[in-house]
């Protein structure tokens, strides 16, 4: 789906990954994930800078070259999950700061109906599953991550993540873990956000990283705050007070 980033609870219709080579995250963007204490970081940390390096902002004509090369920069990396180097990242983390020194939406917290409602995919976060977390939750062999989905209803001011799975055992099933928050706006570019539920389907899933189920919310609990730092018709940033960044693309309904 980090998530991460607005949620409301609907139906969310997956959408063909398009950014990396196994299953990129659906509309339900994910929540952002708490690694560190709230209050660890400031505010300023999450705040982009206001004026990007002349330089580099010359090398793209538009913001749609921007966000050209920022899809490209994301070819292969599935979402960053499971790491990437400081290059690519460094590359990655560039073109969004250029995207957020042009913000065509200075104030989205004013224009959550028209700008973010609706249902969204995850296509980049700085959220990170690596070394014996990845192995403990299965994630090498055992099971595949699939598309992270983001749902926000603003009229309801809900949200819900929907991060999915295929695991194999005696034979091939899907799953999902799906997370429910309610939110508030905080500031013109701000929203808080409150964990209400989470729930792991189908059983079979549940089984498996029962053991580890602690340790799964924790990377996937969306509780904080979030800066909306972009937001366009089909692109949105997030940065949230654990300092990570969201990149999220509009999802197209179809069935999920």
């Amino acid at each position: 789906m980090a998530a991460t980033v607005l949620f409301p609870p609907a139906q969310c219709h997956r959408a063909t990954a398009t950014t990396s080579g196994q299953g990129a995250p659906s509309h339900c963007a994910l929540l952002p994930p708490r690694h560190r204490r709230r209050g660890s970081v400031t505010a300023a940390a999450a705040v982009p800078p206001k004026q990007a390096p002349a330089a580099a902002a010359a090398v793209y004509g538009t913001a749609g070259d921007v966000k050209a090369a920022l899809y490209g920069a994301l070819e292969g990396a599935n979402r960053g999950i499971f790491g990437m180097t400081s290059a690519k990242r460094s590359e990655i983390h560039g073109l969004v700061e250029l995207l957020e020194s042009s913000n065509p939406t200075p104030e989205p917290t004013a224009k959550l109906q028209d700008k973010v409602d609706g249902c969204w995919k995850l296509i980049y976060s700085t959220i990170s599953i690596l070394g014996k977390k990845r192995t403990k939750l299965g994630l090498r062999d055992f099971i595949s991550l699939g598309d992270f989905l983001q749902i926000i209803d603003v009229k309801e001011e809900k949200a819900v993540n929907v991060i999915e799975f295929s695991a194999r055992a005696l034979k091939i099933f899907s799953g999902k873990l799906t997370i429910e928050a309610s939110y508030t706006v905080a500031s013109q570019t701000r929203v808080d956000i409150k964990l209400q539920s989470s729930t792991i389907t189908p059983e079979q899933l549940m089984n498996i990283f029962q053991k580890n189920y602690d340790m799964l919310l924790d990377i996937f609990n969306p509780e904080g705050w979030l800066e909306i730092t972009y937001v366009d018709e089909s692109l949105r940033i997030g940065r949230d007070d654990k300092e990570n960044i969201f990149v999220l693309e509009r999802a197209d309904p179809s069935e999920v």
